[in-house]
């Protein structure tokens, strides 16, 4: 029986065939241009980052550029209702102490994860959101892919459309846990013995099954995922990519998926925001 990348292989090279990804223009509702492909950074081990944008069928493509046709933003409208609902003991909301989310949140989600000095590791929008909560609103955290939580943080990172992902590697110990991040990454792993890599790097522009293989780019989540017919978001995707290696699933949040989180960002910089993306 075949295992890991020689079954991998097989099943790439026997589906319906090869293609590359589009060299088509991301242009959101006529107006906002995004960019698709950007010149990788220095150590970086390709030479051009892409959107998983460009992977996808016309069909989904279109649904992406359309804010209309998007059904992504349906949680951006809920996430703005959360903004401004008065919750915890604190008889507060974000819109209180934040006011205007598109002046006060416009370019936040494009620099997370970032370091958290008091947590002393670094925080994505989901942590940061449960910390306010806490501290602030004296609330309840969120529960991992809660749907206030997904459409919360839908809403924040949609303040940045359109704006370049750069994660700070300089704030507090982000390079170490770069490192970590990309050990996880080139790590192989789970029955089928395969690592993000293998997918993502090795085989990127390629067919598996009736998917094309994108380079796993982080800058669309969270994604709006026709399949599941529901907004994903990132460690729910690192997760389900982990499970798919038959591997034990890390928990949501757990040390090795925020640094995996720092590293697959960093790779994607210069990237436009995309969130909500639209993906299949």
């Amino acid at each position: 029986m075949l295992t890991g990348a020689a079954a991998l292989a097989l099943v790439v090279t026997t589906a319906s065939g090869f293609a590359e990804p589009v060299d088509d223009q991301l242009v959101i509702d006529g107006e906002i241009e995004m960019v698709t492909r950007v010149k990788t950074p220095e150590g970086h081990p390709l030479d051009e980052a892409t959107s998983g944008w460009l992977y996808r069928t016309k069909e989904t493509r279109a649904l992406e550029a359309d804010t209309f046709e998007n059904p992504g933003m349906l949680y951006v409208e809920r996430g703005e209702e959360i903004w401004n609902t008065v919750e915890g003991a604190a008889g507060k909301s974000c819109a209180e102490c934040h006011g205007d989310a598109a002046e006060s949140m416009k370019g936040v989600g494009a620099h997370y994860p970032k370091w958290n000095a008091a947590a002393n590791k670094p925080f994505n929008l989901e942590l940061q959101i449960n910390a306010c909560r806490e501290a602030n609103m004296q609330a309840e955290p969120y529960k991992f892919d809660a749907a206030d939580q997904k459409a919360l943080v839908t809403f924040i990172k949609h303040q940045s459309l359109g704006m370049p992902v750069e994660v700070n590697l300089d704030e507090g110990d982000m390079q170490a846990w770069w490192e970590k991040g990309k050990d996880k990454y080139y790590t192989r792993t789970g029955q089928l013995n395969l690592s993000c890599a293998t997918c993502h790097e090795n085989y990127n522009g390629k067919y598996i099954r009736a998917d094309h293989l994108s380079q796993g780019n982080t800058n669309g989540f969270p994604t709006y995922r026709l399949k599941q017919a529901n907004m994903v978001s990132l460690h729910n995707r690192f997760r389900g990519c982990i499970r798919d290696t038959r591997a034990a699933k890390p928990k949501a949040f757990s040390d090795e998926l925020m640094a995996l989180e720092v590293y697959v960002a960093w790779r994607g910089t210069g990237l436009s925001v995309e969130t909500p993306a639209v993906r299949q």
